[in-house]
C-alpha cells in the first residue's frame, strides 16, 4: 500500500508539473536587421529547458532564408510570422529583437488576438506612420548610422565589417568580438523604409513589454526610452549589454522574457 500511495503521489505530481508546462504560452523569437533566427540558439534551449515551447522565425531575404530583395515588404515578414505562429491554439509571446520590433507590431496590428505579448527587445517600437529608418533618424546617441551602406541598386543595406564588432559586440569577450563580423548578413533595404499603419483599436491593445539594454551603440539608451515614453508599456526590464544580449547574456534575457510571459 504505502509503494501504491509513493506511485500516486508521485504520478499527481508529474500531472502538475505537466498542466504547468502545458500552461505556459509559446514564446515566438524574430530576429532583427543584419541576422538570422540562430541569434536565439542559446536563448531558445534555455527556455525549452524551462518548459516552453519555442518558434523560431526565419524572416525571408538572407541566405538562410533566400528570397530577392525586391519581393521582400514588412507584408512578406509579418505574413511569414503569422504563418509560423498559426497553428497556435492559444495567444503566444512574440518577442522581437531590433529591427524584430517593426515585424512584431506588424503582426499586432493584423491580429491582436493571437498574442498575448509583444516585448521588444532593444526594438523599434513604433508609432502609425513611422519606419525603421524614421526613428533611427531621431536617434541622437546611435553610433550605427556612419558604419551602414546603402545598395540601391541591389536594394541591399549592409554593415561596415571593421565596425560590426564594436557596434554588435560592445562589452563582449575577445573571442566574441573575432567571430560577430562574420555572423552579420545584408539586409534587404526595402522593410527597412517603409511605415507602419496602427490602430489604438487593434495594435493599441497589445499588452506590450521592452527589454532595454543600458549599453547599446545601435539603438541607443536615449531612443530606446524616447520609443517606450511615446507607446507606454506593462513592464520595462533593463539588461547591462550592448544590442546582443542573446550572446553576452543569456540567463538575464531568458529571466526577462519568462516574466513577460507571465
Amino acid at each position: 500500500m504505502k509503494a501504491l500511495n509513493v506511485l500516486i503521489l508521485a504520478s499527481a505530481t508529474m500531472m502538475g508539473a505537466n498542466a504547468m508546462a502545458a500552461e505556459k504560452p509559446a514564446i515566438a523569437l524574430v530576429h532583427g536587421a543584419f541576422e538570422d533566427a540562430h541569434i536565439w540558439d542559446g536563448v531558445s534551449a534555455k527556455l525549452q529547458a524551462d518548459g516552453y515551447r519555442v518558434i523560431n522565425v526565419n524572416l525571408p531575404g538572407r541566405p538562410s532564408a533566400p528570397m530577392a530583395p525586391n519581393l521582400v515588404s514588412n507584408d512578406v515578414y509579418r505574413d511569414v510570422v503569422l504563418k509560423a505562429i498559426g497553428s497556435e491554439s492559444k495567444p503566444v509571446v512574440l518577442v522581437g529583437h531590433s529591427f524584430g520590433g517593426i515585424a512584431v507590431t506588424n503582426v499586432a496590428e493584423a491580429a491582436p488576438e493571437k498574442i498575448k505579448t509583444a516585448v521588444y527587445l532593444a526594438a523599434y517600437l513604433p508609432q502609425d506612420g513611422e519606419s525603421m529608418l524614421s526613428l533611427a533618424k531621431q536617434d541622437r546617441d546611435s553610433k550605427a548610422g556612419p558604419a551602414l551602406k546603402i545598395d540601391e541598386a541591389k536594394g541591399m543595406i549592409s554593415v561596415n565589417y571593421a565596425a560590426r564588432a564594436d557596434l554588435f559586440a560592445n562589452g563582449a569577450p575577445e573571442g566574441l568580438r573575432k567571430v560577430l563580423p562574420d555572423l552579420i548578413i545584408d539586409e534587404p533595404l526595402g522593410p527597412i523604409v517603409t511605415p507602419v499603419k496602427l490602430t489604438a483599436a487593434r495594435f493599441g491593445q497589445v499588452d506590450k513589454v521592452y527589454i532595454h539594454t543600458a549599453q547599446d551603440q545601435v539603438v541607443s539608451p536615449y531612443l530606446q526610452q524616447k520609443m517606450v515614453a511615446a507607446t507606454p508599456v506593462r513592464l520595462e526590464f533593463t539588461l547591462n549589454t550592448g544590442h546582443t544580449p542573446f550572446l553576452t547574456d543569456v540567463p538575464g534575457l531568458v529571466s526577462a522574457i519568462e516574466k513577460s510571459a507571465n
